[in-house]
C-alpha cells in the first residue's frame, strides 16, 4: 500500500512571509547588479569566437564598419583624433578588446 502524505495547507501568513523573502532576495540581487564594485565578481566566461570566416567576407565587414564609423564621425562632427582618443579609453577600461 502507498504512503500517502499530508501536507498542511499554507496559511496565508506563511504565504506571505515566502514572497517577502524572495522579493527580499529579488530586490537583493537587483542591488547587487547595479553596484559597480560587485560587477567585477560576477562571473562571466570567456568570449564565444565567430566560426571562421573567408578573408573576403571579413574585408567586407571591415570595409562597413569604417564606412559607418566615418559616417558617425560626420553626423556628429568629431574629428579622427577625439575617435581615436575615445576609443583608447575604451580599451583601457577593458570595455573593449
Amino acid at each position: 500500500m502507498k504512503q500517502q502524505t499530508h501536507r498542511k495547507p499554507m496559511d496565508e501568513r506563511e504565504k506571505l512571509r515566502k514572497f517577502r523573502e524572495l522579493d527580499d532576495a529579488f530586490a537583493e540581487a537587483l542591488r547587487g547588479l547595479d553596484d559597480p564594485a560587485t560587477q567585477a565578481k560576477i562571473p562571466v566566461g570567456p568570449p564565444v569566437a565567430s566560426p571562421p570566416a573567408d578573408e573576403e567576407s571579413e574585408a567586407a565587414r571591415q570595409q562597413r564598419f569604417e564606412e559607418r564609423l566615418q559616417a558617425l564621425m560626420q553626423e556628429y562632427h568629431q574629428p579622427a583624433e577625439q575617435v581615436v582618443h575615445l576609443v583608447q579609453l575604451l580599451q583601457q577600461q577593458g570595455r573593449i578588446a
